[in-house]
């Protein structure tokens, strides 16, 4: 069968390929769809006939359906050449995507969800720059700058905070870690597929961070996407799911459980190390070194405040103070907890630290203004709000210092 080229997102290097070879293998993965499947396999596998220049497969892994899904997948696999099935006994979307990756002989692996949310006009580009080579992984992103969403309140707040969450905890750089609309280089899914735990929802996530960790090279693509009013995802336990899974990646980073040094090393990536040789990366020793600082900072705060608040007033002296230990807290924490040494981007350093710093000063300005709000509080009472608060941003201050302000890049490549 000829295939036509819709555009110029194949070209560049990716039209040697032969035509023998399996380039693309897309995965739906279904649970209980008997209504939606067949007008999705039959739209997707028609688009991919038009537009897509190489051999293709379609995959539909029933994930022990209980209704007629799984009779309309074998239908479909006799109507359509390209369309195979696999069944599974147990249920979970991403037990189903890593049994099917694993097994497949195309170069490239995708997955989308059955009730195409995703417009298809998204699926070249999605593609193509691992085709070519350009890439490692690509996502579909509904967060993206082009990205058009049609989507309820409730479900984009979620999505939002769940993404500020990952950026938050894990310092994942990518933008939408949930669009069912995703691609991976086979030879790269053979690497992380075996260090991913979750067999849900989470294992979208869970593949992102190991691959951004690893040093894979993650490319996104602004999506047209409108909700599905009937989808049967229960959005509690999902989040809860997901939540759950966040803190165990968090604890095998930290642990050295998820072994990032050999799959940068597998990937063919410059290894992580410290800026300053000497300088520990482990969470428990920076903590001890944060927390050190951390409390002759606070000590030099609270001696400031108490000086400086008769003659500025309460809300003055807060900012003072807080200013000033604020640059000697983070030159302090540049040096002796993170290993960064020498006036190389001292300054973004410190701009960054001031941003940091920011989020302390509406946290204990805040603290302050309730307080006042509901009381006439004397100088103990503030002290204690704003000793609160202080202690709530030390906290998120060395979340953002230790995976924005000095996160730990890869070394320059010596050859």
């Amino acid at each position: 069968m000829t295939h036509s080229v819709p555009s110029s997102a194949f070209e560049a290097g990716v039209m040697t390929l032969a035509t023998t070879t399996l380039v693309l293998d897309v995965v739906v993965p279904v649970y209980n769809e008997e209504r939606d499947l067949a007008p999705c396999v039959r739209k997707l596998h028609a688009d991919l006939t038009q537009t897509f220049p190489y051999r293709f497969r379609i995959t539909i892994a029933d994930n022990a359906s209980t209704d007629g899904t799984w009779a309309v997948a074998r239908e479909l696999a006799e109507e359509l050449a390209e369309v195979v099935t696999v069944h599974l006994s147990e249920k979970g979307r991403g037990r189903a995507l890593s049994a099917v990756w694993s097994a497949s002989d195309a170069q490239v692996l995708a997955y989308m969800d059955v009730d195409l949310s995703t417009d298809l006009a998204a699926l070249a580009p999605l593609v193509a720059p691992l085709i070519s080579g350009h890439s490692d992984v690509a996502i579909g992103s509904r967060l993206a700058r082009g990205a058009r969403v049609v989507r309820g309140p409730k479900r984009e707040f979620i999505s939002r905070c769940y993404n500020l969450i990952l950026r938050g905890a894990l310092a994942a750089r990518f933008s939408d870690a949930q669009c069912g609309f995703k691609a991976i280089r086979a030879d790269v899914a053979r690497r992380l597929l075996p260090h991913v735990e979750d067999t849900g929802w989470f294992f979208d996530t869970e593949l992102l961070v190991l691959a951004e960790r690893a040093g894979a090279r993650i490319h996104e693509v602004p999506v047209d996407w409108v909700d599905d009013p009937d989808s049967r995802v229960d959005i509690v336990s999902t989040a809860v799911a997901d939540l759950k899974g966040v803190a165990r990646v968090a604890r095998g980073l930290v642990s050295g459980r998820i072994p990032v040094g050999e799959l940068r090393a597998q990937l063919g990536r410059a290894p992580l190390e410290p800026v300053t040789p000497g300088v520990p990366r482990g969470l428990f020793r920076q903590l001890v070194r944060f927390a050190a600082v951390g409390v002759a900072s606070t000590l030099a705060y609270l001696l400031l405040f108490l000086v400086l608040r008769g003659g500025l007033g309460a809300q003055g002296a807060n900012l003072v103070a807080l200013l000033v230990t604020a640059v000697a807290n983070t030159a302090a924490n540049r040096r002796f907890t993170f290993g960064v040494r020498g006036s190389r981007g001292a300054g973004r350093h410190q701009f960054e630290g001031l941003l940091v710093f920011g989020l302390g000063l509406a946290l204990t300005s805040g603290a302050l203004a309730v307080l006042h709000q509901f009381s006439s509080p004397g100088g103990a009472a503030e002290l204690a709000a704003v000793v609160g608060a202080n202690l709530l941003a030390t906290v998120l201050r060395f979340l953002l210092l230790r995976n924005w302000v000095f996160r730990i890049r890869p070394l320059e490549s010596t050859s």
